[in-house]
């Protein structure tokens, strides 16, 4: 259905991009900063070392896997910045190794010193007095040793399998004459840091399991033990699982879910792309390790830091929320007060009196998002709730009240994307459990990703059948709605109604739909109309029209929009681009992109918002929704952005865009090769943080 359509672009050389791989690893290098800045509270520079930890994790599943299959495949491809596979993949190794040597400097001479000052340190088993190693003795005892599982290798006993991810002790045993390897999986679920008595600290899990292997091997002489941890892609290797983008793969009808089934059992086998070891294991053993693993020479990461950083996401500190960022409990937008909000039609009376625009996690999710469905749940003229699902909490609300709108005997229909990467098992879950209670079920769109963040309920009316939306930018989860900066639109607009409508009949009917009259969605539109709206800008600017583009995603990486805001800025379009995470654009260069400005904040929240205002010879044409400027969105994704058309959300999503622009302390910019450079304010200054000032703004009214 959804086929995609190249637009026309002029032809850009090449060094006028930045690397896609290179720019998002100096995404993580910002995040590095942050862990490293005295200025962030200590427990959030904690957080921000195992946020780096955990991005690692996920660049090399994701990109340098894919690189690492290139290479071996012999794909001659060059980037777009003139770079080969092998190119791409030894640069972006040499960041990580310098990534990595900086935060083990990090955690060694900053992050735990002040943990230690602040009175809960990570401890050291080896530095602990006898009475604190006994406490952990017992705990071990208890709670670690009935669950281990010693693995030898020898003739005997081939090599274990290693899953990814996880911790692993290397064990030497000394005999007679001869040395055998064990082999010990930390287990995982088991706390990682294992507090003290009185909340002296915490010790980490495996240096107790390594402290106490004698109990497990009480007649054995026990040799050295070091560390090392295992990453895996996330795509299966070529021939270990189905190709979805085969067109010959789905034969079957509902299949993609065993297809989906299928691949996340591959991905556990799939090929190994890191080995990470402990600086002390010796090269000998290394060696041999690495043969054992099939790893290649350059895949071998030592440390003398912690493994498994983005377990520091769950280190549990208690009673020194004084080392966090101050508590930020969201408020409830101004219509949507609890008092006025009891009976479950208030919030439709609300919404039709005109649209609202709610702006998380400034404003509460819970008395707004989740108030509209659990009202339409409970509602008796609610006739039917439609809803995409791409993530969502484990303890869902939202599913909750869907089963609730089901069992009322109200038509519900769910777009659950099973195809979203590392919440695939959930998500079939959860379809499978709406299935049962009598919920309409959709799996997506064959070959393409669903990602679009739409809410229809239908209500029956005086003067017949109303349609009200939601068209937001970020997922139905209300866990990550308390930590990700996200925007909705709560309306009644009929046509916009009608458009939502045609895209769940699109989606679950497996039908196209031509005649959008409000919503931009992708692959088909929207790519399109970016262009011309970027185009319409240079005719503005070229008759001397008030013209600009000011955008805010999360990654812009789509060559053809780039080349069209390179012409953009040529004709002498302002354009401000708040993108967070990569970008492929080189703001600045004479001749191709001075009259553009590129900057990322960075916080408490994580930006996630998705919003592209056009000036407009004055009347300013503004969307939000789920889509970035990157070909994957464009090409290869369901994504819809619905317009701004009221003049007070408008006004409101130009503050938004203001205040992000004008933020001297928690935005970096971006300069022509590819650095950031951070912001700070001048002398005699204010400091002016966007998400502090978005906290003010809603707790003001």
């Amino acid at each position: 259905m959804m086929t995609a359509r190249t637009s026309r672009t002029p032809s850009i050389d090449g060094e006028a991009f930045i690397n896609r791989e290179l720019s998002w690893l100096r995404f993580a290098r910002r995040v590095l900063e942050l862990a490293r800045d005295p200025e962030v509270p200590l427990l959030e520079r904690v957080k921000y070392a195992g946020i780096l930890g955990m991005l690692h994790d996920e660049f090399f599943m994701k990109r340098m896997s894919g690189l690492k299959r290139q290479i071996q495949r012999g794909v001659k491809k060059i980037s777009i910045d003139g770079r080969s596979p092998r190119e791409e993949y030894e640069a972006c190794r040499e960041e990580i190794l310098a990534q990595v040597d900086e935060l083990a400097e990090v955690m060694r001479d900053q992050i735990r010193p002040s943990l230690s000052e602040s009175g809960y340190p990570i401890l050291d088993h080896a530095d602990l007095g006898t009475d604190l190693q006994a406490e952990l003795e017992a705990y071990f005892k208890r709670a670690v040793l009935p669950i281990l599982t010693p693995l030898a290798v020898d003739t005997e006993h081939p090599f274990p399998f290693i899953s990814s991810l996880g911790l692993n002790l290397a064990v030497v045993i000394r005999e007679k004459k001869r040395e055998r390897f064990i082999r010990i999986k930390v287990p995982s679920n088991r706390q990682r840091w294992v507090p003290l008595a009185d909340g002296l600290g915490c010790v980490p899990l495996e240096q107790v399991i390594a402290a106490n292997l004698g109990l497990l091997f009480p007649s054995a002489k026990i040799g050295p033990v070091y560390l090392f941890r295992l990453t895996r892609g996330a795509e299966a290797e070529e021939g270990g699982g189905p190709n979805l983008d085969d067109p010959g793969v789905l034969t079957t009808p509902g299949s993609i879910v065993e297809q989906v089934a299928s691949e996340l059992k591959a991905r556990k086998f799939a090929g190994e792309v890191r080995l990470q070891v402990s600086a002390e294991m010796p090269k000998k053993m290394r060696e041999w390790l690495r043969g054992q693993l099939d790893c290649l020479p350059d895949e071998v990461y030592q440390t003398d830091n912690l493994l498994g950083m983005a377990d520091l996401l769950r280190l549990n500190v208690p009673n020194h929320d004084e080392l966090r960022y101050p508590r930020h409990n969201p408020v409830s937008h101004p219509r949507l007060r609890e008092s006025s909000m009891r009976e479950p039609d208030a919030i439709f009376r609300e919404i039709c009196r005109g649209d609202i625009l709610v702006h998380h996690p400034y404003q509460s999710f819970d008395s707004s998002v989740l108030h509209f469905i659990e009202s339409a749940a409970m509602d008796e003229q609610v006739l039917a709730i439609k809803l995409t699902i791409y993530r969502t909490s484990s303890d869902s609300p939202i599913i909750a009240a869907l089963l609730e709108a089901a069992r009322r005997g109200k038509q519900v229909a769910v777009l659950v994307e099973i195809t979203a990467r590392f919440d695939e098992a959930p998500n079939i879950a959860w379809g499978r459990l709406l299935e049962k209670e009598g919920v309409h079920v959709s799996y997506g769109v064959e070959k393409l990703k669903t990602h679009v963040k739409l809410a229809l309920v239908l209500r029956e009316e005086s003067d017949g059948i109303r349609r009200y939306v939601h068209a937001g930018t970020g997922n139905y989860h209300t866990g990550t709605a308390r930590i990700y900066e996200d925007l909705g639109i709560l309306s009644c607009d009929p046509e916009l109604g009608a458009d939502v409508a045609a895209v769940f009949n699109e989606l679950t009917g497996a039908t196209p739909f031509q005649d959008y009259r409000k919503l931009l969605v992708a692959p088909r539109f929207m790519r399109d109309r970016f262009c011309e709206l970027i185009r319409r800008e240079i005719e503005h600017a070229e008759n001397g029209r008030p013209c600009g583009i000011k955008a805010k995603m999360n990654q812009l990486q789509d060559p053809a929009l780039v080349r069209e805001l390179y012409q953009a800025s040529r004709a002498g379009v302002p354009v401000s681009l708040n993108v967070r995470g990569l970008c492929i654009l080189k703001p600045g260069v004479p001749g191709l992109s001075e009259t553009i400005r590129v900057f990322s904040v960075l916080g408490r929240f994580l930006e996630h918002g998705r919003i592209y205002c056009f000036e407009n010879g004055g009347d300013s044409e503004i969307y939000i929704g789920s889509a970035d400027w990157m070909k994957r969105n464009l090409d290869r994704r369901v994504e819809s952005m619905a317009p701004v058309t009221d003049d007070v959300l408008r006004n409101e999503i130009k503050v938004i865009l203001d205040v992000l622009e004008n933020d001297n302390h928690t935005a970096w910019d971006l300069q022509t090769d590819g650095s950031y450079v951070r912001r700070k304010p001048q002398d005699g200054e204010p400091t002016r943080a966007a998400q502090q000032e978005f906290i003010r703004l809603a707790e003001s009214t």
